[in-house]
């Protein structure tokens, strides 16, 4: 088992930034690839950003150049910076890790005004 804990969620106003963490505990050897999502009101849950155990990334077009996916294998946490926030990026952000099967945090809201 893995358990996913998110945290530095909050409201921001637009053109700020935040950064997301979430630490891994479990059986954290086996955890593989790593990512953030996100679900807005109304809508289905979507790929931010990934990150592979060996550090490759990858982005959705609406974020690139914006946010900044990482991670810290010591530290077993997986971060997400988010730059020049905008509205439309208001979601709750879901941490996902990938060890043999997908698991889930629980989520944080991320709250963008105009």
């Amino acid at each position: 088992q893995v358990q996913l804990v998110e945290s530095g969620g909050g409201l921001v106003q637009a053109g700020g930034s935040l950064r997301l963490s979430c630490a891994a505990s479990g059986r954290i050897f086996s955890i593989h690839d790593m990512g953030w999502y996100r679900q807005a009101p109304g809508k289905q849950r979507e790929l931010v950003a990934t990150i592979t155990s060996g550090g490759s990334t990858n982005y959705a077009d609406s974020v690139k150049g914006r946010f900044t996916i990482s991670r810290d294998n010591p530290k077993n946490t997986v971060y997400l910076q988010m730059n020049n926030l905008k509205p439309e990026d208001t979601a709750v952000y879901y941490c996902y890790g990938f060890a043999g099967s997908g698991y889930w945090g629980q989520g944080t809201q991320v709250t963008v005004s105009s």
